[in-house]
């Protein structure tokens, strides 16, 4: 049978690990070619042997990459690596042609890349102890490679005839998070990054609807990812964590990449502008 996905041609930022491999997984699973987007090629390693804490997005491990494993199971003509910056234009826009010129045009744009150095931090920092850097490296890799990521995957489906057989012209999937709903402690940089991302979905939801350009976002609770190491690390913080999602504890990244696939779908022909939570019912507590 064939996937939900099959002909559809997708480019996820961030590929190489936690939520963005997921999302390229589940992609190919439902017969999705995939351009796989991030600096690194390996995936991220999750602990600082040194200070205990999440390690910088920088210290990458050995290991099978998000590629080969979509290879092995899927085949090789199925994914292709992009090493690229989002936060540089240069960089996302030739990510987006590498990825045309490899398969033929762009119908999906997962904007998933981004970055909580307040994670990597030896304690959580509060606003005034924020230092303009981190603030200003957050926005940079969690906003605006939202906006480039838009911006010219827009500029790509704008030039494609609708999908054949559909009324639609494009699928773009923005991750934002819980903190884009609510307040966490300690995170002002990454909670404010994460709101930029939701109020521009819904501004380019609008503006593009009438191109039949769908762009929603998803908000994902706590995940088990490098993300949130510092909080699987703490025994009593994890319980805290775990005691905030109704449905029992941290989520997986599968949870939230099954999301990802249904708001690249037909499923979602009529759903434009939404930033959907998938959370364990964190945000209703």
């Amino acid at each position: 049978m064939p996937g939900r996905l099959a002909g559809r041609i997708a480019l996820v930022t961030g590929a190489s690990s936690g939520l963005g491999r997921a999302i390229c997984l589940a992609y190919a699973a439902e017969g999705a070619r995939v351009c796989c987007v991030d600096m690194y090629e390996s995936p991220r390693n999750r602990t600082n042997a040194e200070t205990g804490k999440a390690d910088h997005y920088s210290n990458r491990i050995e290991g099978e990459t998000t590629v080969q494993e979509i290879r092995r199971l899927h085949g090789d003509s199925i994914a292709h690596f992009v090493e690229a910056d989002v936060t540089k234009a240069d960089d996302v826009q030739s990510a987006v042609l590498e990825c045309v010129e490899m398969f033929g045009r762009l119908d999906i744009m997962a904007n998933n890349a981004g970055i909580s150095v307040e994670a990597s931090h030896p304690r959580p920092l509060g606003v005034h102890e924020t230092s303009e850097r981190d603030w200003d490296k957050t926005m940079e890799i969690n906003a605006k490679g939202v906006f480039l990521g838009c911006k010219y995957a827009v500029t790509q489906m704008l030039k494609q005839d609708l999908l054949p057989g559909g009324t639609d012209r494009g699928w773009i999937i923005n991750t934002a998070s819980v903190q884009s709903i609510v307040a966490y402690h300690n995170t002002p940089a990454y909670t404010a990054s994460k709101g930029a991302v939701a109020q521009l979905t819904k501004q380019v939801a609008l503006d593009y609807a009438p191109h039949r350009i769908h762009c929603n976002a998803i908000s994902p609770g706590f995940l088990r990812t490098v993300m949130t190491q510092n909080l699987q690390n703490d025994p009593a913080s994890l319980a805290e964590i775990n005691k905030a999602h109704p449905f029992g504890g941290m989520g997986r990244t599968e949870d939230v990449a099954k999301a990802a696939v249904f708001l690249a779908s037909d499923d979602a022909s009529w759903i434009t502008g939404v930033n959907l939570p998938v959370d364990g019912g964190y945000t209703i507590m």
